[in-house]
């Protein structure tokens, strides 16, 4: 079917309800931490991935992609694999709510780098977006400073690796589209990250211990919560403007914090609340004012 604008909308409200339900299922494992999680979840998201791009290409052709892919396929797929990684890992660290609102500054550092990278030039209302979600940032880190929980403060700069990482993909994939001859098929570039986080984060995770509880959560994971959102985005993206993509993405903030809170009694501090609602303030602003003026 063709993939209307409204249509487009309702793929990325699909795709970011998926990704919103990491943080309670991960509160539902039973013995399985860390970086067992981690791996678990890239290897049911590489089989996935295989699966539904071979269904939709063919195997020949994506395999094909893969070995002739260039140093731009590498660094994506290393974007993808940090991102992967570092996500879980501060979900192991701090709670769900910490890591869904330092990663909600994405957009904000992908202007900073479009800026400084491709030359793009930020309008008043982004600098004024990037100072309110910094100081929103900054009243969550604080707080955790000001108790001494170490712990809390490095799932956040964990998790801060999750919005950079995605602020260069993007930054990158923007000057593969606009370099002459440009378009290249990225996508096997999410294959590819997820099989290198795999790769890293097994000899970490063994020895495997990992119940047949936990494989269960864990496929749920790797393929409803990753692989079919992550297809599903692309396909929205192709429609879909920047502006749309980044304020439908929030959703996945929103629900996050939301089904941690209702389905694993996960509540938010006073502080993450307050930080949160800075950010998500900024980055609404923002988007709102940009979709206004075009």
């Amino acid at each position: 079917m063709p993939m209307t604008h409204r249509r487009a909308v309702w793929v990325m409200v699909a795709a970011a309800s998926m990704w919103s339900i990491a943080g309670v299922v991960t509160r539902h494992l039973d013995a399985a931490r860390s970086f067992e999680i981690t791996f678990w979840r890239s290897a049911f998201n590489a089989a996935a991935l295989v699966a539904l791009l071979s269904w939709l290409r063919g195997p020949a052709p994506l395999w094909r992609a893969l070995r002739g892919g260039g140093r731009a396929l590498w660094l994506s797929g290393a974007c993808w694999a940090v991102m992967f990684t570092a996500y879980m890992v501060a979900l192991s660290l701090t709670t769900v709510a910490n890591v869904l609102v330092t990663m909600s500054i994405g957009p904000l550092l992908t202007a900073l780098a479009s800026r400084a990278v491709l030359g793009h030039r930020l309008a008043r209302r982004t600098w004024g977006a990037i100072a309110l979600a910094g100081l929103g940032i900054a009243w969550m880190y604080g707080h955790d400073v000001h108790l001494g929980d170490a712990r809390h403060l490095l799932g956040s700069a964990v998790a801060l690796a999750v919005p950079i990482a995605a602020a260069t993909n993007w930054t990158l994939l923007q000057f593969l589209k606009g370099r002459a001859g440009g378009g290249e098929d990225m996508l096997p570039a999410v294959l590819l990250g997820a099989l290198l986080c795999a790769a890293v984060t097994l000899p970490l995770a063994w020895p495997l211990a990992t119940s047949a509880h936990d494989l269960g959560l864990l496929a749920l994971l790797g393929v409803v919560q990753l692989a079919i959102p992550c297809l599903m985005a692309v396909a929205a993206a192709r429609v879909l403007s920047a502006p749309e993509i980044s304020l439908l993405g929030l959703l996945e903030v929103v629900l996050g914090v939301a089904w941690a809170w209702l389905g694993a009694g996960e509540a938010p501090g006073l502080a993450v609340l307050a930080g949160g609602s800075l950010v998500l303030v900024a980055l609404v602003g923002n988007e709102a004012l940009a979709l206004r003026r075009s």
